[in-house]
């Protein structure tokens, strides 16, 4: 056993070496004078320490961030402060936020505390900011990082999205600004309490055609204005905060943010299937939803006994909205977690029957069947990896020689880097590219592709910079493009953000 896993190792270490020296999709480019020295600088940073490779990467432009839940992106901080708002209370023996259902009670009652004493009380705050993240976590016996990760979101989910999504819309993309992001992609699940009945009334059926309809028939698509109205009060609040409309416009006010529909696969199949139906609906109508994405633990036990028949709803919707995008986590599964059956087809059922454009994680990839058959389907289709570096060590235990990063590069499967939940992990986005070039060996080019990438694989719509013809010969990122390309960037929002990715590339470049 302890051959083998130095073998294993070895195996991933030389693929390390190897993946430095490519990048991660192919693209027709050239390196220039301004990428060398900057390449040149970068290694510097490297050789000066993490703290000089941060300062160096935290101006780096970096695209977007595609996997990022946005109530697992706010800090607990942030949960504390809305909690104190909204007059919530907090069960002492969970340390989990609780409404205050009897006004008249003093101090929330017994075994309860009001959360606005965690103001005046550092001990008090101290302990909900480790209940809310991982911040000061050890693993103990029966209590692993998986469980805090996950166990966090119970602990302050009682604060209410409609009060407070254009508060956490503020902070995520102000945070991402201030790295140099340009795009974010959020995944969030709007109210769905009227799909949740209808599924509960109607039960399950194994004809889906049968059941689309008669979700269809009793009114799901009414819940659809209340999940547009939500989003569009959001928006406005982000706005107004970030004065967007006024001559001291803050910097976020250029972050593109698009959602994700998250559908909670850890559900019966009846529920399941009505939020995802709801979820595609949802999506064809407004363009602010870009697609769909299926959340909660992977290992659960309705996700693992139900993985291939949610993997079926999709491809049924699919067919019925083939313009929907879909994302998916897959693959988020280490050994032990689950039995060896369970890691051995979830990321190819996800691309060969759930349609994936993209997966999130995709960390079991080398225990599935026939692992390099699959990889280079992957590369072949274009099958993006959103890579959670942070994520996969604190929840799995996954780092270093056994993350399938480097393989995946090797392979030519293209990547980005992603936070997952940035605010349960206490990180960002620059903290996650330090890491990559940290534990991998990546070299600037490697990560300029990752953030292309980010781009590339964005569900914008319109067509791609790299895959169009409407550019070519123009000098990226340039102020003044001929006609035929600024046709492309009207047309093509994916194309702009690219050019204003290169644009930007090009400004950090020439100062280094």
């Amino acid at each position: 056993m302890q051959a083998h896993a130095l073998l294993r190792r070895a195996i991933v270490a030389a693929a390390i070496i190897f993946a430095a020296q490519v990048s991660a999709q192919a693209v027709p480019l050239r390196a220039n004078t301004a990428e060398a020295h900057t390449a040149k600088a970068f290694e510097t940073a490297r050789q000066q320490g993490p703290l000089a490779l941060h300062a160096f990467l935290a101006e780096m432009p970096k695209g977007g961030d595609l996997h990022n839940h946005l109530s697992g992106a706010v800090y607990a901080e942030s949960w504390i402060a809305d909690a104190a708002t909204d007059g919530l209370c907090v069960d002492i023996s969970t340390s989990s936020l609780i409404d205050k259902h009897d006004a008249s009670a003093p101090n929330c009652g017994t075994g309860r505390r009001p959360a606005a004493d965690a103001l005046s009380d550092q001990h008090f705050y101290d302990t909900l900011v480790d209940a809310f993240s991982m911040r000061s976590f050890v693993p103990a016996n029966g209590h692993s990082g998986h469980d805090q990760f996950f166990d966090s979101f119970r602990r302050f989910d009682a604060v209410t999205p409609q009060l407070h999504m254009g508060d956490w819309l503020n902070e995520v993309s102000t945070r991402a600004a201030a790295q140099n992001e340009q795009y974010l992609e959020l995944m969030v699940t709007p109210p769905f309490a009227h799909a949740r009945e209808l599924a509960r009334t109607l039960g399950w059926h194994d004809d889906f055609d049968v059941m689309r309809k008669q979700l269809l028939a009793h009114g799901l698509k009414d819940e659809i204005a209340t999940d547009e109205q939500l989003l569009t009060q959001a928006l406005a609040e982000r706005k107004r905060q970030q004065h967007c409309d006024s001559a001291q416009a803050d910097a976020a006010c250029t972050m593109q943010i698009r959602f994700l529909y998250q559908v909670l696969r850890g559900a019966p199949p009846e529920r399941v299937f009505a939020q995802t139906l709801l979820g595609f609906e949802l999506a064809s109508v407004d363009p602010r939803w870009v697609g769909i994405n299926f959340v909660m633990p992977e290992d659960g036990y309705l996700s693992m006994r139900d993985y291939t028949l949610q993997m079926r709803m999709l491809d049924y919707l699919h067919r019925l909205y083939p313009t929907v995008h879909i994302s998916l986590h897959a693959g988020e599964l280490a050994p032990g977690l689950v039995p060896p059956d369970g890691l051995r087809f979830h990321i190819r059922q996800a691309v060969e029957i759930g349609h994936a454009e993209r997966i999130g994680h995709g960390v079991d990839v080398m225990y599935e069947d026939r692992p390099e058959q699959l990889l280079e389907e992957m590369a072949k289709r274009h099958v993006m990896v959103e890579i959670n570096l942070t994520s996969n060590d604190v929840i799995l235990g996954v780092r270093g020689a056994d993350h399938p990063l480097p393989i995946y590069l090797k392979h030519g499967v293209p990547v980005a880097l992603s936070t997952d939940d940035e605010g349960v992990s206490r990180i960002d986005l620059t903290h996650e590219y330090v890491r990559a070039a940290e534990d991998f060996s990546l070299d600037y080019p490697t990560l300029k592709q990752m953030a292309r990438n980010s781009l590339t694989y964005s569900f914008l719509p319109g067509e791609s910079l790299w895959t169009s013809k409407g550019c070519q010969g123009q000098p990226l990122g340039s102020d003044h493009p001929n006609a035929i390309c600024r046709q492309l960037l009207s047309d093509s929002e994916k194309a702009a953000a690219q050019w204003e990715l290169e644009r930007r590339l090009s400004a950090f470049e020439r100062a280094h």
